[in-house]
């Protein structure tokens, strides 16, 4: 073995010897000899708004352009769909195709030095359902009749409405103008409406209609309204024409089950007041209301009194300009099973005394935060506030959804948190919510919180609290830190427009075009 190393060492030097002895007098290769352009890289194919694919692939400087091709449930590319001609400038391309169907998509490059064309890059794409609807106009929804809106003089055929399975069928002149108003709805019904070319689905559609005048007391801005609710039955539901009433100031004190409601959704009713909620009130609803309490009104909701309540909607409304909590409770024996905000947009509750949704010695077992937007909310207090004080602590889970939401410079100090919980046993979701601009030390600083709460989807722009893991809790899921691209949030506009948020449906849904 010894031998054996020895000899081959030796004529590994001799070897190396010979070759810089004699030098190597081989010309280096500086270009490749080659008969075809290289194939596009890094192609990526992906799907926006239902049925348009974006296409895009590193840029080679020697191709004149290239040709994209697509093919519709086939991926031998025995037939082809769809052919475009695209330049490097014209990357990324979006193209339109049709929907609920697999395209097999092929790229190759064109050369422009006199070399053959690539091979083909080769990527694939799964269209969603077809979506030729256009938005509605305001006034387009009615209490018992829709008009629907798709691109003008495609071939369509009927619509289907649910509930209630209702079929309307599309006349010719319907299909060339793109507008069709379907009546003998039902008010205050979230409908489903499916646009069909024959079997072939052509788009879709959600809405609500309008409540119906006939269901409750319609009222104009000459009625007394704190009067009107006051002489309301239990359960009676109190419909307000659009107008302004903010010169009537003052609280409206309930006792009894009662929905307070704009008339028109898309044209709310102007209030200066505010609502306590007392024994009997079991029942809350504030809907479509435009709330102002021109930074002197205290609460926009509060309750006052003991007893056992099931809920406290708020939908739809435009709430501003608030002195101190949100919705609040701080009485003893005061129990309330769910407290719900829906797609309502909060801006400038300042919450000198109080936090924004502030619980003490009251107790919310159920808090679900829904599509809506919270602008300079608690710029200098905690968010959410539910002590361990009251009644039921101890003996009932107290549970915490925020989905969907938008929080803008809310709990905007170094010293304060958005969940302040302190109920002893809770559970607590966040997702597909996005968070920025904010000091806030994040979600929570101490015990009392539920320490393994549901985080999913969200996204953090300026707010580094939230994934601090210094924190009692923070988020370590699939979170992004994107600058969402507000219009104008100064003006209050939070449209996004950073593809990714929009693409993952983070935010308050208004606000994704």
């Amino acid at each position: 073995m010894k031998t054996q190393y020895i000899v081959k060492t030796l004529s590994t030097f001799i070897l190396t010897l010979l070759i810089v002895s004699c030098g190597y007098h081989e010309d280096v290769v500086e270009e490749l000899s080659i008969s075809r352009e290289f194939a596009p890289v890094d192609l990526t194919a992906r799907v926006r708004n239902q049925t348009f694919v974006e296409l895009s692939w590193a840029v080679n400087e020697s191709v004149d352009y290239y040709v994209v091709e697509f093919s519709a449930d086939d991926p031998n590319f025995t037939n082809i769909f769809q052919s475009e001609i695209v330049t490097a400038s014209e990357l990324p391309i979006l193209i339109r195709l049709e929907g609920e169907t697999v395209y097999s998509i092929r790229v190759k490059a064109v050369s422009d030095r006199g070399l053959n064309d690539s091979s083909w890059a080769l990527g694939e794409a799964t269209t969603l359902s077809e979506q030729i609807m256009q938005p509605s106009q305001i006034g387009d929804i009615q209490a018992t009749q829709a008009t629907l809106r798709w691109e003008a003089g495609l071939n369509v055929t009927h619509f289907i409405l649910q509930p209630g399975d209702i079929r309307y069928d599309i006349s010719a002149s319907e299909k060339a103008s793109g507008v069709a108003t379907i009546t003998g709805l039902t008010g205050d019904t979230e409908y489903s409406a499916i646009l069909y070319n024959n079997s072939k689905v052509r788009g879709f559609a959600d809405f609500l209609t309008e409540v119906d005048p006939s269901t409750g007391t319609v009222i104009n801005s000459s009625n007394d309204i704190l009067q009107m609710i006051e002489n309301a039955a239990p359960g009676d539901v109190i419909l307000l024409e659009p107008g302004d009433y903010t010169s009537q100031t003052g609280t409206a004190t309930l006792d009894k089950p009662i929905t307070v409601r704009s008339l028109l959704s898309y044209d709310k009713a102007k209030l200066g007041i505010n609502f306590e909620i007392n024994g009997g009130a079991t029942d809350v609803s504030l809907i479509n209301l435009d709330l102002d309490g021109a930074l002197t009104v205290s609460d926009v909701v509060r309750f006052t009194g003991a007893g056992n309540y099931n809920s406290l909607l708020l939908s739809g409304c435009n709430i501003h300009d608030f002195a101190r909590s949100f919705i609040a409770g701080n009485v003893t024996d005061a129990i309330v099973q769910n407290v719900t905000v829906e797609n309502c947009i909060v801006t400038n509750i300042l919450t000198a005394g109080g936090d924004f949704i502030d619980f003490r010695n009251s107790d919310a077992l159920g808090v679900t935060i829904t599509s809506s937007t919270f602008n300079n909310c608690a710029p200098g207090r905690d968010f959410l506030r539910l002590d361990a004080a009251g009644t039921s602590n101890g003996n009932s889970i107290c549970n915490i959804l925020i989905d969907s939401c938008t929080i803008y410079a809310c709990s905007n100090s170094d010293s304060r948190r958005i969940l302040y919980v302190r109920f002893q046993t809770n559970e607590v979701t966040v997702q597909n919510t996005l968070i920025a601009e904010t000091e806030s030390e994040g979600y929570a600083d101490r015990t009392g919180v539920d320490e393994s709460p549901t985080f999913n989807n969200n996204n953090y722009f300026n707010a580094p609290g939230f994934i601090n893991p210094d924190q009692f809790i923070f988020d370590a899921s699939n979170y992004t830190e994107l600058d969402p691209g507000f219009v104008d949030p100064l003006a209050g506009d939070f449209t996004v427009t950073n593809q990714t948020l929009l693409d993952n449906q983070v935010g308050d849904p208004r606000w994704r075009p």
